[in-house]
């Protein structure tokens, strides 16, 4: 019930004009309006990002296939995760022989992944439905995230990295002007999905963001340092951008650049801590 109500909401908003779209969003997740005259929270800049800035790198850099190229001159082809195959719709089923395990992603969204650990996992006809919904959808739609608008729908299969059975921890740091300030973990992304936040010297904050804290003890990553140093690479030129990395064997690996981190509609808790990142926001 709730996902058939989700989904039909998601349709509504995608029908109405921008800023329309974005203040009922904001309103139903938060509680009340955003502030776009003169926007102090963390969430409400995610929301003024949406609907004026129209930097033509964005949609470079949310598109997974493309971002491969920028992330490699900029930083360095060894932070790369290889592309197995990419195209705009799946080639026949007997040419799909990528070696197990693998991920099947959309290039202009988050969280369109298929992870195909066992040969039992490929079950095509479903496959093939969730990429006809992706192709369809995408978080433009209802979102109103102009970055992904600009994308052409692709999609690309990549080796599954880390261990090929469960996913790896998944390090997103917050870049501010140019420097890290925070570094989100999520865990048990599958089931259970948490995060947890520190900052650069690896402190745990006391603050969540749309899910809730993970209490165990997660240890400071062996890359912390390259991961850091890569990130502020990357968002340099902007005054905000989240790159997310993995630690593999200790070595530092790109994941993606995001713009409009949970779309301006996760929470934080406590919600000072809206405002206190929205401050590190030039």
């Amino acid at each position: 019930m709730r996902t058939c109500f989700s989904q039909l909401f998601h349709r509504i908003l995608g029908v109405l004009p921008p800023f329309a779209a974005v203040r009922i969003h904001y309103l139903v997740h938060h509680g009340r309006l955003p502030n776009f005259a003169h926007p102090q929270r963390f969430t409400e800049k995610v929301l003024r990002r949406k609907l004026i800035d129209r930097d033509p790198r964005l949609p470079i850099l949310a598109d997974k296939i493309a971002a491969k190229a920028f992330v490699a001159e900029r930083i360095g082809a060894q932070y790369v995760t290889p592309t197995l195959w990419s195209g705009e719709r799946l080639p026949p089923r007997g040419e799909r022989g990528w070696p197990l395990p693998y991920v099947l992603k959309a290039n202009n969204g988050s969280g369109a992944n298929v992870y195909v650990r066992r040969v039992e996992d490929a079950d095509w006809d479903a496959i093939e439905a969730r990429c006809a919904t992706w192709r369809a959808h995408s978080h433009a739609d209802w979102a109103a995230e102009w970055a992904y608008a600009a994308i052409s729908p692709k999609l690309l299969v990549e080796p599954f990295i880390g261990d090929g059975v469960r996913l790896p921890l998944d390090y997103k740091l917050f870049v501010f002007g140019g420097v890290v300030r925070y570094v989100e973990v999520d865990t048990d992304r599958e089931i259970g999905h948490k995060r947890t936040f520190f900052d650069r010297d690896w402190n745990r904050q006391p603050f969540s963001l749309g899910y809730p804290i993970d209490d165990r003890t997660i240890g400071r990553p062996q890359s912390l340092e390259t991961m850091i140093a890569a990130a502020e690479q990357l968002g340099a030129d902007f005054p905000f951008v989240r790159a997310d990395f993995y630690d593999i064997d200790g070595a530092a690996r790109f994941g993606e650049m995001t713009f409009y981190p949970d779309a301006g509609i996760g929470r934080f808790a406590p919600d000072e801590y809206d405002f206190a990142l929205g401050a590190l926001w030039p």
